[in-house]
């Protein structure tokens, strides 16, 4: 929460962002496939991809499929970074329609942006959305679903500040790590004493 932080919504047409290591298990395919459909009525909207190749990976996207998916113009390849923060805050939706997960890093980075978060309705991912409060959940390996949830968002734009606001409400609420660590050691026994910091949460 200290590192990343809300900025604007952008003021051009929607950019959808997706971060992952590129291989199929992260929804990748699922992603294109439904940037492709919507492209091909919304022609002005950005798909963003970020994120390392993962070659010794059972199910790797080659370098290959992913430089003709950006030739094609149906995403975009922003290439791998240790900064993920200055394509965060260029994006207005943050997009994961990953097949399994933990809780994933990358959208709770996109939650403490203020993005609204389009994912999968699996274990680990469903637990970062509110369906219809800070973003939506999908099927699994449904590429038109995500279709219908990212036109939600292009017909209806406030959705996205509004939707966004509430991302970085429920991470500063569930997620904050100096909250976090607090309760694990008020559970082990750990905390000598409380400091008025978290006094009012224990």
């Amino acid at each position: 929460l200290e590192h990343f932080h809300p900025v604007p919504v952008p003021k051009n047409d929607p950019v959808f962002l997706l971060i992952c290591r590129l291989v199929k298990d992260k929804g990748v395919v699922e992603y294109v496939e439904a940037a492709r459909i919507i492209k091909s009525r919304y022609p002005k909207v950005t798909f963003n991809l970020l994120g390392p190749l993962d070659v010794n990976n059972p199910s790797a996207i080659s370098k290959s499929q992913i430089e003709k998916w950006h030739q094609e113009g149906v995403i975009h390849y922003c290439g791998e970074t240790e900064d993920v923060r200055p394509f965060l805050y260029a994006a207005s939706v943050f997009v994961l329609p990953s097949y399994y997960e933990g809780t994933p890093h990358s959208t709770l980075e996109a939650m403490a942006t203020g993005l609204p978060i389009l994912t999968t309705d699996v274990a680990g991912c469903r637990e970062t959305v509110i369906h219809g409060k800070n973003g939506f959940l999908v099927p699994l390996r449904d590429e038109n679903a995500l279709v219908k949830a990212m036109e939600r968002f292009i017909l209806d734009p406030d959705l996205i500040s509004k939707m966004g606001e509430t991302s970085r409400e429920i991470v500063v609420n569930k997620y904050d790590i100096h909250q976090v660590n607090a309760r694990i050691i008020a559970v082990m026994g750990l905390e000598k004493e409380k400091t008025p910091r978290y006094s009012s949460q224990q």
